[in-house]
Parts: C-alpha cells; sequence; structure tokens
C-alpha cells in the first residue's frame, strides 16, 4: 500500500529546510520522469452500465455464481438465462466457470509466463487487515493518531511535519508478527513450477519473501521494512537501529542531516523503486495476469494491469470487481472469481492438482520458520512463539 524507492540524488545538505516540500527538495536527474504513489480519483472513475445486447457476452466470462448474481441485478433468473445463451448463434450452453477456464489452459500447456499482481488482500488470511474494507480495514481504524485524514499517515509531507503518527503504527506493521497463509504459498507453487514470470506486491508485510519466493522473482512495488534511510537527504540507516529506536518510541535521526529516518516503504508523493520499472519488460512477456487482493486504487501500480497485450487472459480473484473488471461487458478474455480469496485460489489449487502439494509445502516451510530465533529478540525467544496459524 506504500510507495516505491528514489534515485540517488544530489542537494546542498546544509541548506536543508523542513519548511520546503519534498519535491523542491530533490533535484531530478536529467532525462528521467518521476514516478510518485497517488491515489485515484474517484471522480475520473467511468463506469458503463450494462445492456441486454451484451448479456450473452457478459454471461460468458463469468463463473455460475456471478452469472446468478449479474442476472439478479437486471431482474432476469438464472434459468431463463440458459434458454439466452442456448439461443445464441454459436449455439452454446452455459460457460465454463473462470477457475476451470484458467486451470484448462495451464494443464494444456499454454501458460507459462504468469505475473500476478497483489494487494493488502492476500494477507488477510495471515490476520493483517487490509486498507480500505469499510469498518475493519486500517483506514476506517486511525482515529487515535489525530491525523487530517486517513492517508495522511503515508503522506511524506506530513511525515516530515510529523513523523510520530506513522511510527506508533509501524510498531504494529513491522514484519515478525504474522505468518504466510495459503495464498502466499499458492504463488510459490506457482515458482516452483516453472510458470511465475514476476510478483507485483503492494504489500510491505514481507510475507511473500518469507513463504520463499526469490528475491529477482519479487517486485515490492511500495517498498518495505527491511531497509531503512533518511527521509530528508536519503542516507542508508541501519534498518535494525531505526526498528530499535521505534519499538522504544523513539524518532531515529539521520547522523548526516539530523532528518527522520524512516524504513524504506514508499508514501504517497514518494518515489516509486528502480525495481518497479521491470513492468515494461515483464507485462509484454505475459501469457497470464493473475489479480489477487487489491482494490486498484493506488496508482500508477493500478495501470499495470491494463499493460498486458489485449488477447492475454486476466484473471481477478478478489473480493468485489475493481478497475477494468467493474465494466460490462467485460473483454473477451477477462474472468473473475469473487468472493473470499482464500477459498478461491485453494479451489484453484484443488483443480490444477497441487492442493497437497501445497499443504505439503506450508507444513514444511512452517516447521522451519517456527524453529527461527528473531535476532532482534534479546531474550532469544522464539519470535513466532504467541501467533496462532491462521493459514487453513
Amino acid at each position: 500500500m506504500f510507495c516505491p524507492f528514489c534515485a540517488p540524488i544530489t542537494f546542498e545538505c546544509m541548506n536543508m529546510s523542513k519548511a520546503k516540500s519534498t519535491r523542491d527538495r530533490r533535484i531530478a536527474l536529467p532525462g528521467v520522469t518521476r514516478v510518485t504513489r497517488s491515489s485515484i480519483n474517484p471522480q475520473d472513475s467511468r463506469r458503463s452500465k450494462p445492456t441486454d445486447s451484451g448479456l450473452v457476452d457478459d454471461l460468458s466470462l463469468m463463473s455460475v455464481s456471478e452469472q446468478q448474481a449479474s442476472l439478479a441485478r437486471k431482474g432476469k433468473s438464472y434459468q431463463s438465462s440458459k434458454a439466452v445463451l442456448s439461443s445464441s448463434p454459436s449455439g452454446s450452453s452455459v460457460p465454463r466457470g473462470a477457475l476451470e477456464t484458467i486451470s484448462r489452459l495451464m494443464k494444456l500447456g499454454r501458460v507459462r509466463n504468469i505475473v500476478v499482481v497483489a494487494g493488502a488482500g492476500i494477507s488477510t488470511g495471515s490476520g493483517i487487515p487490509d486498507f480500505r474494507t469499510p469498518g475493519t480495514g486500517l483506514y476506517a481504524n486511525l482515529a487515535k493518531y489525530d491525523i487530517p485524514y486517513p492517508e495522511a499517515i503515508f503522506n511524506i509531507d506530513y511525515f516530515s511535519d510529523n513523523p510520530h503518527p506513522f511510527f506508533s503504527l509501524a510498531k504494529e506493521l513491522y514484519p515478525g508478527h504474522h505468518r504466510p497463509n495459503y495464498v502466499h504459498y499458492f504463488i510459490r507453487m506457482l515458482h516452483q513450477k516453472g510458470l511465475l514470470l514476476r510478483m507485483y506486491t503492494q504489500n510491505i508485510d514481507g510475507l511473500e519473501k518469507l513463504c520463499g519466493i526469490p528475491d529477482d522473482k519479487l517486485v515490492e512495488a511500495h517498498g518495505s521494512f527491511a531497509t531503512a534511510a533518511c527521509h530528508l537527504c536519503y542516507t542508508p540507516y541501519p534498518a535494525e537501529e531505526a526498528k530499535q529506536a521505534i519499538m522504544n518510541g523513539n524518532v531515529p535521526i539521520c547522523t548526516f542531516c539530523a532528518g527522520a529516518v524512516k524504513p524504506n516503504v514508499v508514501f504517497f508523493g514518494e518515489d516509486l523503486p528502480e525495481k518497479y520499472f521491470q513492468h515494461a519488460q515483464d507485462f509484454p512477456k505475459a501469457d497470464l495476469l493473475m489479480i489477487m487482493g487489491t482494490s486498484l486504487k493506488i496508482e500508477p501500480f493500478a495501470s499495470l494491469v491494463n499493460t498486458v497485450k489485449s488477447t492475454v487472459p486476466r484473471l481477478l480473484l478478489n473480493r468485489d470487481p475493481v478497475g477494468p473488471f467493474e465494466r460490462r461487458p467485460l473483454r473477451r478474455a477477462d474472468y473473475m472469481e469473487l468472493g473470499d480469496l482464500s477459498d478461491s485460489v485453494q479451489k484453484l489449487a484443488e483443480i490444477l492438482g497441487w492442493h497437497s502439494e501445497i499443504q505439503d509445502l506450508m507444513n514444511s516451510h512452517e516447521t522451519g520458520l517456527c524453529s527461527y530465533t528473531d535476532p532482534s529478540n534479546s531474550s532469544g525467544e522464539n519470535s513466532d512463539s504467541s501467533e496462532t496459524d491462521s493459514m487453513h
């Protein structure tokens, strides 16, 4: 949910002033266009209403459960829709579901370069709240931090004036309190099967790495807690020292310019990490795009899903339709399975015949994680000893 890194910058450190905006503090590199994290303006979203003439195409791209929901909104019954479908010029009957269609492509070997785009929803099964769910999302529970609006806690200019709200929240966000769940291990299984081209994640919880997805297969588009730096001059700072200061209620201070140090998670208004720009090579190569657990509200990450070829299948596994999947009719190569993400992913794994393999992988890997002792824990106790495994 956060925003990416920045390229090296030159500046006059001694003349810095916290009163300047972040943009003014940076000197742009010649010929380089800055790409920063931002929210989509809800007024810019355009949603077209489905028409009866598009009913057959609409239904042909949905799973059975989605057909029922869509027809109910149109005031039509699912049973009557079968007649509509069977009377179509092609003479087709009720179509195969989204998961069955995608799994068939995978089994036939037509998919070899899968790109996964993931958001906070893949980690809710690990006990980490997402950001935007009403009532339970992170943004709905920030009143205690006394901030002017929810997103301010991840705004770099607000942080520059008052870092304390973020540091208070960071105590809860630091990795080490949660474990990967079934969804993470499904993505790792894609890698082990030689099918994962790359995973692009908005998450900063580190669970992708913890479940064993290699660094070269992972793009943490909104950064991580693994490193830290001064938010003014970008001088690197020991990540463990920054963590200890934050956990003790202190603000880590840069020894070079006296600016506040923060973990390298990307805030609104900050540059995306260099690795993010691999998308220019990855997405044109993709032969399947899987979109999981995201609201597609944060740019430029949200627009990545529109950069695959128009003939490439896109599978949305999500609670609700988002982004281009809100349009009707759907693009012919678009598929979606709505509902609980863990249930949908497990269903896909079962169709593929991978469920037992994933369970075995989870059990063996989690045994290793449970025996791991966090070196930052001075008592030498298992850092996960008090956690309840919520992966199943």
